[in-house]
């Protein structure tokens, strides 16, 4: 007996451990799970890529210009030598994408996948040289009109030059029929969740870059002819307003008949504040507006809608003046979803208490979602999880981009992995993105605040552009030249699109330097530097007159800059994949600043107009090089629409 009672706590331990060991193996199977359901999801995709590239290349000697509007080189080139790869050794897996790559000084691209094969055949026993390897490859290639000729040089780099013939018939039909893409046999349905100010404050320069970046994402997924839904998930809910419905009711008793005087309603959001911070009486008529508010209360609903118009006036001046489009759904639109979404969350017993809050917990995060707070009010968490769930049931989302901060990253990681393990989210049917960025920096390196240290608001922040804007202008003269009409659209165009290119021009998740000296510079990649490069354009172009009735003539590649020019402009649409993949619009601006340095290169070496250096008359008109102006000026327009860049025809 006593042998007995001595392997009892043996045992309890060994229990323990077992339990231990189920609730690692636990986890460990729904984070396979979660990881399998990633998988399934892009090996749907994959699979339908190869379809689909198969279909479409299986027979690549012909390149259909009219399939092929925004036609991408480099993925037709991946695509022929990955063809070419497989072919030549059949028994290679994990292989990946060939690189190749533009810019060579050989070639116009340049496959180097020689080595890679070489130490993947290596590790199964056989020893090639690249060489041997490059030239067994270009065996295999398939045949493709956009190739001139391909040859191997060096250990194994295989220099691919592009059919002249072929681009300028590509250029010719960008020329008649403008940048437009062919339409998208499955276009996605695309929510993107950006800007999201709160009502009764101002926009400050905090919003400015998730304003900045979602509207150019949006314009970049709708012009690739996505069905895009811009969201603007403003913060016009909570306790907030029930300082304000007071504070209201005090000062403005007739509200209900008479407008009252609340333009500033940051001023008005200040004194209610400071109220509810030292005024018990205050603050207990708050928190009841609050509860009748959520009531539903005829008269606090319409004080509630009265606050809302006045913020939403304000917001719309700023988005007018940046020229961004959205669709505004706040924190109440979802106020009976949130409830339903509770009730569905606790009925399959998703939440937990934890001291009298309800809470959400993932196997795979380590902080959970507060859904329920002590006081039985919701949260933010409650409303994105609600938010996430009206998007994907009632919008039927494809794919949902979230543009905020990078500070936020953990909450919407949370949030992802919280929805996944309670069944709102599946990845192999839903894309959720998180587009995280960093703070705006002032000139001292800091968190960019104006002199007396307070948040610099947007509007302020606009109208400094634009005084600096105009005095950039006449100090080069410009008003002496411009028309009143032109001067305006000039200083604005400037203004606002020299804020929007210093944003976009760096990587999104890093912080930037604002300075408005720098960014007016007409040197170096700034927006002002690529509006001045496309009014010269305009204007060679407009210069022309009776000229340009006759532009039948071929369009000129022989000279090696126009068929430099010719080759950075079709990588146009290779760079919009990049973007729709890693969110990042510093691509397009490095693009456009490429095309304008490589068009001057260009116009300095090319002769485009002859004039009597007398009369000043046309004497000769290059046409090919014209038709080349002309496709540049598409590409630069189109480029900086897609920024949100206002251009100009003469600044």
């Amino acid at each position: 007996m006593d042998a007995i009672l001595d392997t009892i706590p043996q045992l309890i331990k060994d229990i323990e451990q077992l339990e231990d060991l189920k609730e690692e193996k636990e986890n460990e199977r729904q984070a396979l799970e979660t990881q399998n359901q990633k998988l399934r999801y892009r090996l749907k995709f994959l699979k339908e890529a190869v379809a689909k590239e198969s279909n479409e290349k299986s027979n690549m000697d012909s390149v259909n210009i009219q399939d092929h509007a925004l036609i991408n080189l480099h993925s037709i080139l991946t695509s022929l030598f990955s063809n070419a790869i497989k072919k030549a050794y059949p028994t290679l897996e994990d292989i990946g994408q060939p690189a190749v790559s533009a810019g060579s000084k050989f070639a116009d691209y340049q496959c180097n996948a020689s080595m890679q094969i070489c130490k993947l055949l290596k590790a199964k026993g056989e020893n090639v040289s690249p060489n041997a390897v490059a030239k067994k490859v270009v065996e295999c290639l398939g045949q493709c009109d956009i190739i001139e000729k391909v040859d191997v040089s060096g250990p194994g780099f295989i220099n691919i030059w592009l059919s002249r013939n072929k681009l300028k018939e590509i250029l010719k039909y960008i020329l008649e029929n403008k940048l437009k893409p062919k339409p998208l046999t499955n276009p996605q349905r695309v929510i993107i969740d950006f800007s999201a100010p709160n009502v009764a404050k101002e926009m400050h320069v905090g919003h400015l870059r998730s304003t900045i970046i979602g509207d150019s994402l949006s314009r970049v997924f709708e012009f690739i002819g996505h069905d895009v839904l811009r969201i603007n998930h403003i913060g016009d809910w909570g306790t907030q307003f029930g300082m304000l419905i007071a504070l209201l009711q005090d000062k403005f008793p007739d509200y209900k008949t008479v407008s009252p005087p609340i333009k500033d309603l940051q001023k008005f959001y200040k004194q209610s504040k400071v109220l509810f911070d030292s005024d018990p009486e205050f603050k207990k008529r708050a928190y009841e507006c609050v509860v009748k508010l959520q009531s539903m209360s005829p008269d606090h609903v319409q004080a509630w809608k009265l606050i809302c118009d006045v913020s939403r006036e304000e917001f719309q001046k700023i988005y007018k003046r940046l020229n961004v489009s959205i669709v505004e759904r706040g924190e109440s639109f979802y106020q009976s979803r949130m409830e339903n979404v509770v009730k569905e969350l606790e009925n399959k017993g998703f939440l937990e208490n934890d001291d009298g809050r309800k809470i959400m917990w993932s196997p795979e995060s380590s902080l959970p979602l507060t859904i329920v707070k002590s006081d039985g009010g919701f949260t933010y968490d409650t409303s994105d999880v609600a938010a996430l769930k009206q998007r994907i049931e009632e919008e039927k989302a494809d794919r949902i981009i979230y543009v905020v901060d990078s500070g936020q990253s953990v909450h919407f990681e949370t949030l992802k992995k919280c929805a996944i393990h309670c069944g709102i989210l599946d990845p192999s049917k839903v894309l959720m993105d998180f587009v995280g960025f960093g703070v705006v920096l002032g000139e001292d390196k800091k968190k960019f605040k104006t002199r007396s240290g307070d948040t610099v608001r947007l509007a302020s922040l606009l109208d400094e552009g634009v005084k600096r804007a105009r005095d950039k202008l006449v100090e080069k003269g410009r008003d002496k030249v411009l028309t009143d009409e032109e001067l305006e659209l000039a200083e604005t165009a400037i203004a606002y699109g020299c804020i929007k290119y210093a944003d976009l021009c760096h990587n999104r998740s890093h912080d930037y330097l604002f300075s408005f000296d720098k960014m007016l510079e007409d040197k170096g990649n700034t927006a002002v530097y690529l509006l001045y490069a496309l009014t010269r354009i305009r204007s060679i172009i407009n210069n022309l007159g009776t000229y340009t009735q006759d532009l039948n003539e071929s369009i000129s590649l022989d000279h090696e800059k126009e068929w430099k020019l010719a080759k950075t402009l079709l990588r146009f649409s290779e760079v919009l994949s990049k973007i729709t993949e890693d969110f990042c619009l510093h691509h397009l601006c490095e693009y456009l600043y490429d095309v304008a340095t490589t068009f001057n290169e260009f116009y300095d070496n090319c002769y485009c107009i002859e004039k009597n250096s007398q009369t000043g008359e046309i004497e000769k008109v290059y046409t090919g090089r014209i038709l080349l102006c002309k496709i540049t000026e598409e590409y630069m327009s189109t480029g900086l629409t897609l920024l949100g860049i206002n251009t100009v025809s003469r600044m």
